[in-house]
């Protein structure tokens, strides 16, 4: 799967990686002629005292080291480049892939699972591509050329560098196998210490208030030792290679001297062959070594490649339409026909017959206690999830044919749980329209009743928000995030309980303000609190996934027992038939 994976992604640099292999053929040329021109200079110049030929093999050396050292720096620059670009382009399909994917895989995978895959595990493939481009193919090459030269100039003493390539090539075999499994375990105790530390950080104030401190510091240790001894055992396995590697090139570097001492001595070798043979030795122990720091990395890069493709291969439950439909005729409301939807393998629908309509100008609330499905309603509507019975539309058609960047023009979402971005609340609000003017972002500030409290802010809309808006309230991030898609000016506004961190007073004052600039969209509105959606032109009351009345405040009070104990659990009886004093 790992190398499925490079080849893949190296096709689009088939020619920087034709060139990449030229310029190391040519690299290895050079590197292996140097120790032959070495021992015909000893023979047959030194030996021999001809000192016009020292002269000449020693100029043509020169000029082979100067070649040498310029297609290496070539081959170094071309690999680098090639595989930072592999790099760069397996994150981008990683990266699209997550973006595919529906609620429903995205809670498979688990956030801080997927951040690992689509940072750290491409990291560790693109690492292995880059010394890859310079090793792989440059030291089996050397390897095989020293053995070859190396026979030519003496047949038995080159035996013992055969039998020296096929001992290590075993040894360092078995030490692969072993750490492959050790790395699949390392890769497994990072994501669950990724996934603690996100939790605990997270949930600092609670671990807090509830004074888990010692319970929370004894599952981090946990996690934290079994990583350690992983890792312990990992760096045994590569500290154990170099003394190996060592042991027996200097084993068989002993017996080439022995061997070519003796040879030498009966006059069947000279003295310029054995040093060519010690030349030899040294760069099959550089390959060698070589070799072995790539192969270290080889069994981290396979796990990480087999977590990447498990992304890539995963199928979106919210398959984007085949022929996507743009709607050409007036913009139209939300229908929701008979929706129903189910998790596989689930005994039970989460919403049952789901039968909704939202027209242009009209304002629905949605009503209920927890777990009655209004929020998975909303996601049904965003195509976060698709219906598994009946039909959602937007603008008269479904949402499953309707083309994606229509459908998310088309509907403005606001989030019970707001997030901002880093940056400025200008760059905030300018998500819902990048093309908006300072006056139209005060205006929509306004209408959000958040004018005041970012004019009080050091800068106004320059004001800086840290990442998920942590330096702001609760309160202000809902009214920043609905300012926000009041500048999208959508055909349907879904808010998701998003007034729930308000007061009463600036909830009625945002409500208020509200109502004309939404007054050409359907609203849906899912709210808590009977105060926020009294008003609305019908409530809708789920109740274990179903509709279970439908009508204006009064009429539900009046005929709905489920709605009339939501209300009186909230008001008082005068309150829930005469309203909140200060509401509109």
């Amino acid at each position: 799967m790992l190398f499925g994976l490079l080849r893949t992604h190296v096709r689009p640099y088939r020619r920087s990686a034709a060139l990449l292999v030229l310029l190391q053929l040519v690299q290895i040329l050079g590197t292996l002629l140097l120790p032959t021109l070495g021992a015909a200079l000893i023979d047959r110049g030194v030996v021999a005292g001809d000192s016009g030929f020292i002269t000449r093999a020693g100029a043509v050396m020169v000029a082979v080291a100067v070649v040498q050292i310029a297609a290496a720096v070539g081959a170094v620059s071309l690999g680098a480049r090639t595989a930072m670009a592999m790099g760069r382009d397996i994150r981008s399909v990683v990266f699209r892939r997550v973006l595919d994917f529906s609620a429903r895989e995205v809670g498979g995978f688990g956030t801080p699972s997927l951040m690992a895959r689509t940072v750290h595990d491409v990291q560790q493939v693109q690492t292995l591509a880059q010394s890859g481009f310079g090793i792989v193919v440059s030291a089996p090459l050397m390897c095989l050329g020293s053995v070859v030269l190396a026979l030519q100039q003496d047949v038995p003493l080159a035996v013992i560098l055969v039998v020296l390539v096929v001992v290590v090539g075993a040894a360092f075999g078995l030490l692969l196998a072993r750490m492959g499994l050790f790395y699949e375990r390392m890769q497994t105790c990072l994501d669950r210490l990724n996934r603690l530390l996100r939790e605990q950080i997270t949930g600092v104030r609670v671990v807090r208030s509830f004074v888990r401190d010692a319970h929370e510091r004894a599952r981090f240790t946990r996690t934290n030792t079994e990583l350690f001894d992983v890792s312990r055992r990992v760096g045994r396995l590569i500290a154990s290679m170099l003394p190996v590697v060592l042991l027996l090139m200097n084993g068989f570097m002993v017996a080439i001297l022995w061997v070519g001492a003796h040879r030498i001595d009966s006059g069947t070798m000279g003295i310029g062959a054995l040093s060519a043979f010690l030349s030899y030795l040294s760069l099959i122990l550089m390959s060698v070594v070589m070799i072995a720091f790539v192969f270290l990395s080889v069994p981290r890069a396979k796990v990480s490649a087999e977590r990447i493709q498990e992304i890539v291969a995963t199928p979106t439950s919210v398959l984007p339409p085949a022929v996507p439909v743009r709607p050409s005729g007036p913009a139209g409301g939300l229908d929701i026909r008979g929706a129903e939807f189910r998790y596989p393998g689930a005994e039970k629908p989460i919403l049952h017959g789901i039968d909704l309509r939202a027209e242009p100008g009209e304002s629905v609330a949605i009503l209920g206690s927890t777990g009655s499905g209004k929020t998975t309603l909303l996601n049904l509507v965003l195509r976060l999830m698709d219906v598994t019975g009946g039909s959602v539309r937007v603008q008269g058609t479904d949402v499953r044919e309707l083309d994606p960047g229509v459908l998310s023009r088309a509907v403005g979402f606001v989030p019970q749980r707001a997030y901002l971005f880093s940056g400025t609340v200008a760059s905030n609000l300018r998500f819902g329209n990048p093309d908006a003017t300072d006056e139209e972002l005060w205006q929509a500030l306004r209408t959000a009743q958040a004018a005041d409290f970012v004019e009080a802010m050091p800068g106004g809309l320059g004001a800086p928000v840290a990442r998920g808006g942590t330096n702001v309230s609760g309160g202000q991030r809902q009214r920043l995030a609905i300012a926000r898609t009041l500048l999208r000016r959508p055909a349907v506004y879904l808010f998701d309980d998003c007034f729930s961190a308000l007061d009463y007073a600036t909830d009625a004052a945002l409500r208020t303000a509200l109502a004309p600039e939404t007054a050409g969209a359907a609203v849906l509105t899912v709210a808590q609190r009977v105060a926020t959606v009294r008003h609305a032109d019908r409530i809708v009351v789920l109740d274990a996934g179903r509709v279970v009345a439908t009508g204006t405040h009064d009429a539900l009070l009046r005929d709905s027992s489920t709605y009339r104990e939501i209300a009186l659990s909230q008001l008082t009886e005068e309150e829930a038939v005469h309203g909140l004093a200060g509401q509109p």
